[in-house]
């Protein structure tokens, strides 16, 4: 009989960063969580964090994105999606502290939209977006420069989702573009044709290729998909010349794992049900489902279904269980697309002992992991920001 030996393995740079314990520089979040946390077998979590959220009365002002844990959201002022949070923190001057459990993006927004007197702070620096981090600030200029040389960069508006870093946002604002959010994608595709004759669409491939083909009336043959990895983004000049749509490959790693055969699955597990899908879904799964929105016309949809209706919904998986909760005593059965269970890693790493650590470091007048975006970038966000708020 042999001894087994231990296994020789290392972690790998992408493992470590997961862990929080190593930063990638390139990426639009950070890892770095400062002081001792909580245990999260602490009794008194709860307790605690409304101490500390009641100490600081006015002064704090606490968002909760739709995909958070119960446990982190039952604190939240407001909760919503990502741009009406910022929106939110924006209609708050009074309140000192904005504390963001969402993710880095969405944090930068908050600051790009609130006063210089407010702190915008994420409770973990690590809860990041794996799709805005598949576009970075280098990346997009090297496609332009790609866009140069083909000679059709005079022809393009970029319009980013609000899903991506405020680097691209800044980038948006430079080149006459605009953001937008999933409900509004259409419109600002509209908009932008108004402007020049092609949209170089960031970071998410599905929305822009579901609002052009879905909602816009365009084929699929309009759309060609930008590769940052490969060289002039595996697209030739005239590929780039004969599209509308340059969709830049990124995804959402939640949103992408639904497949066709998830709808075929539970049609057939449960006749009559309505298949419900977020339009980050890839384009075989919208079209294979019955209704196709964001998250806030997800949660409306449910609101207006009639009693004893099904549902499976194409979303993540905090917000569809917490809305199963919610309409049960409605008899309405809501059930997760998909039979593997899928949060967004990232979203939940905000949690209660990361929440706690930040309510009371902020009531011991100790501020804490602050996201702060330079004037330069702001002042472009900013304005792609803005642009989209102005549109009809």
């Amino acid at each position: 009989m042999t001894t087994a030996q231990p296994l020789d393995v290392q972690p790998t740079p992408l493992a470590l960063l997961l862990l929080g314990r190593e930063a990638d520089p390139r990426s639009e979040r950070g890892v770095e969580c400062p002081g001792d946390l909580p245990s999260p077998s602490d009794p008194d979590l709860v307790a605690r964090a409304r101490a500390a959220k009641e100490k600081l009365g006015d002064r704090v002002f606490v968002l909760g994105h739709h995909y958070q844990r119960d446990e982190v959201i039952q604190f939240a002022d407001v909760t919503g999606d990502s741009f009406k949070l910022a929106r939110d923190a924006a209609a708050r001057p009074e309140a000192e502290y904005i504390v963001f459990c969402g993710v880095h993006f969405m944090a930068e927004s908050a600051d790009i939209l609130t006063t210089d007197a407010q702190a915008v702070v994420l409770p973990d620096l690590a809860a990041g977006c794996s799709m805005a981090d598949m576009a970075t600030a280098e990346q997009v200029a090297e496609c332009w420069d790609v866009l140069t040389e083909a000679g059709v960069a005079d022809q393009v508006v970029p319009v980013s989702y609000m899903n991506s870093s405020a680097d691209i946002k800044a980038f948006t604002g430079k080149h006459g573009g605009t953001i937008c959010t999933s409900s509004n994608a259409k419109r600002a595709l509209e908009w932008a044709f108004e402007q020049g004759e092609k949209i170089l669409f960031l970071p998410d491939q599905h929305l822009g290729r579901n609002t052009a083909v879905r909602d816009m009336g365009m084929t699929l043959e309009d759309c060609v998909l930008y590769n940052p990895h490969k060289p002039n983004g595996g697209l030739t000049a005239e590929q780039l010349r004969d599209a509308k749509m340059i969709l830049w490959r990124g995804h959402c790693s939640v949103h992408g794992r639904f497949s066709v055969e998830s709808v075929e699955d539970v049609r057939a597990r449960m006749p009559g049900v309505n298949v419900l899908v977020h339009p980050e879904c890839k384009h075989e799964v919208v079209a294979a489902a019955d209704y196709v929105g964001s998250t806030e016309y997800i949660i409306k949809a449910l609101e207006a279904a009639p009693r004893g209706s099904k549902w499976a919904i194409g979303t993540e998986l905090n917000l569809v269980r917490r809305l199963a909760n919610r309409f049960a005593s409605e008899d309405k059965e809501i059930v997760f697309l998909d039979k593997t269970v899928c949060f967004c890693s990232t979203m939940n790493r905000i949690d209660l002992p990361h929440l706690v650590w930040t309510l009371e470091s902020l009531a011991e007048g100790k501020l804490v992991n602050r996201i702060e975006v330079d004037p330069e970038t702001e002042k472009y966000a900013k304005l792609a920001l803005e642009r989209m708020l102005a549109l009809p």
